[in-house]
């Protein structure tokens, strides 16, 4: 099985816009250049290359030049470049919105946590379930996946604990023909509470 290995750009910290198509042109040749198929002197992994860009773009205008950086990045000659996106479930995404009907993305996973109008809540699943359709239907991608927190100390709220998870929210998603499967905010939590351990088998 191959792992695919890919690095994550923006997040909930700092503030890093692209403000012109220019802009992300020279974004998109530096990440080529020293994360992907490209090459330079001060790669920061040295020899090793990266399978792809993942856009967890968590703040900023709402109109910045994320389907442009996307578009070039994907321009590339040579190995393939996985570009994928964590946004947040509330639909459309403020950030990344348009940028994700391009259909330059291969992998979603939804960010269902830290929105409780669009998580699930434990006896209340409508909120969720109707997201949920929205992302699949709306979003020209191959594989959308659920976004979670792996513990309570993981995320503010959107935590599901496992029998809710097994028994109620994926039997519940499963059917789609985009479903491609659990994401888990994060490694870090997820080592301590084993949370992915308990929920392989049934994802």
């Amino acid at each position: 099985m191959c792992i695919k290995v890919l690095l994550s750009l923006r997040g909930d910290k700092g503030s890093y816009p692209l403000e012109s198509t220019q802009d992300a042109s020279l974004v998109a040749t530096y990440l080529w250049n020293n994360f992907l198929g490209g090459n330079s002197t001060s790669r920061p992994l040295g020899p090793a290359v990266l399978d792809g860009i993942d856009f967890d773009i968590e703040g900023g205008s709402t109109n910045q030049h994320w389907s442009d950086l996307a578009r070039f990045l994907k321009g590339y000659n040579g190995k393939k470049v996985y570009i994928t996106a964590a946004p947040q479930c509330p639909f459309p995404d403020a950030w990344l919105g348009n940028a994700l009907t391009t259909g330059l993305f291969d992998y979603v996973w939804v960010q269902f946590y830290n929105n409780p109008s669009c998580q699930y809540i434990s006896g209340k699943i409508n909120n969720f379930e109707d997201a949920w359709k929205k992302w699949t239907l709306h979003i020209p991608v191959k594989k959308i996946f659920l976004g979670l927190p792996a513990s309570l100390e993981a995320a503010g709220s959107g935590f599901i604990p496992v029998d809710n998870l097994t028994s109620i929210v994926l039997p519940t998603i499963k059917g789609s023909d985009k479903y491609g499967g659990v994401m888990l905010w994060s490694r870090y939590y997820d080592v301590l509470s084993g949370y992915s351990s308990s929920i392989k088998s049934y994802v």
